[in-house]
């Protein structure tokens, strides 16, 4: 197989991946799947592991965060693990609990900006909704599903320019004004609930599902329009989500075509958009849970960490032509000319001078071109589940991505080629 060719059979894949994960559930419940067809076995945290014999294995908590792992018959305090960490969310509107709203004659709902979105981009497009409801049966017990409305459902009508002269030179959004999607008219005096509309939903979702009634919900808005290879030479992959989800593939498919004699690990956390800061985040315990759990002697536990290597795989900003003063003329990553390292002297990124030269060395072994983004002096930095991994579990790690542009946006662009050549280096990684 050409490279051509396994790049397109890649990237076709990878936009299959980004159109059925369209919330962070979706996208571990896609991965999960992936990993059953794969053989992998499931692990419960509440389950007594004991000592696991050789195989590959998996493990989920709170249905948005995921770590699968290959496990040899090795001594793990000698091999440690090879590593890759992603995160499964996406900055987005979620609906609030109560967010019921009717205004001339116009279901809306209230919804909640979830991280740093990029608001102007959710206006006029054709939204649907997903999530997880909680719900309870006839025998009153209390049971999870996802939802995916999948149809367009709703949308964010932008104001006419003729009652905003001004809005193409100073456009501001009040979010609890402006960002209230309209779902569909009603009669005058109708009423809609919310909760309502999941049940019967669910219903025509899953015939046959005993469900009594919604308790609650982790629901979100998305972009109905489906991830997509675009220009004139097929370029470029445009979508939702890839911020961060094109990471998460890749890291999968690095791991399924792991050498089965390394100790491989993908562990794809939630809520990094918003710190991290939860039981399902990387600034959670699952990670370190996990590897206790596999080596539980604590003389043996660090020196596991100490030959262990974590990659922190999220995207880069690439240089945009018409933005190229907002960049660092030196460390402006270009779409399609491969990885990025990214560095930063005050620890926004956990690269070193170490993990750098691993990883420039192993990109050079699969003939992989690497770039390097470091943010402009006089602006501020983003960051990434890497510093805080790192800091955690005193693990060596490196923070890489792939080049995009529209970061947070509610539609992003990468190049074709990039996810395709990160994959090459992250498999060679595992093996």
């Amino acid at each position: 197989m050409t490279d051509h060719t396994a790049s397109t059979e890649f990237n076709q894949n990878l936009l299959k991946f980004l159109d059925a994960s369209p919330t962070p559930f979706h996208a571990v419940a896609t991965i999960r799947a992936e990993l059953d067809e794969q053989g992998f076995n499931v692990l419960d945290e509440k389950d007594a592991w004991g000592k696991l014999a050789a195989g590959r294995y998996y493990v989920t908590r709170n249905d948005s965060s995921i770590i699968a792992f290959t496990l040899p018959d090795v001594d793990l305090a000698v091999t440690g693990f090879h590593m890759v960490g992603t995160h499964t969310d996406s900055p987005c509107l979620h609906v609030k609990p109560r967010p019921e709203k009717v205004s001339q004659t116009l279901w809306q709902l209230g919804v909640e900006v979830y991280g740093g979105a990029l608001l102007n981009p959710w206006f006029d497009r054709d939204l649907s909704m997903a999530g997880r409801v909680s719900y309870v049966d006839s025998q009153q017990q209390i049971k999870h599903t996802l939802i995916d409305f999948k149809k367009a459902i709703a949308t964010i009508p932008s104001l006419a320019i003729h009652l905003d002269r001004e809005v193409n030179q100073n456009r501001s959004i009040n979010q609890q004004l402006h960002l209230p999607p309209i779902v569909l008219q009603l009669a005058e005096g109708e009423t809609k609930d919310f909760r309502d509309l999941l049940l019967t939903q669910i219903k025509q979702q899953q015939p046959g599902c005993d469900i009594a009634k919604v308790l609650d919900y982790e629901v979100s808005l998305y972009d109905t329009q489906g991830a997509a290879v675009i220009g004139l030479n097929d370029d470029f992959i445009s979508s939702a989500r890839l911020d961060n989800l094109l990471s998460c593939y890749v890291g999968l498919h690095a791991l399924l075509k792991a050498d089965t004699a390394t100790p491989s690990l993908l562990i794809c956390t939630d809520h990094e958009e918003v710190g991290s800061m939860s039981t399902s985040g990387a600034q959670g315990t699952l990670l370190e849970s996990v590897l206790m759990r596999l080596c539980p002697d604590i003389e043996s536990h660090h020196r596991m960490i100490q030959h262990s290597m974590m990659i922190s795989v999220d995207n880069a900003h690439a240089i945009h032509p018409n933005y190229a003063d907002r960049h660092d003329a030196e460390h402006g990553p270009k779409l399609n000319h491969g990885p990025v390292i990214k560095s930063n002297a005050n620890q926004r990124y956990a690269t070193n001078s170490e993990t750098g030269a691993f990883f420039r060395q192993l990109c050079e072994q699969q003939d992989v071109p690497v770039q390097d983004f470091v943010v402009r002096s006089d602006m501020a930095c983003g960051s990434t589940i890497g510093p805080l991994t790192a800091a955690a579990l005193g693990v060596k790690t490196l923070d890489i991505g792939v080049p995009t542009f529209g970061m947070h946006s509610i539609r992003e662009l990468a190049g074709s080629q990039d996810a395709y050549l990160l994959s090459k280096a992250l498999t060679q990684f595992f093996r």
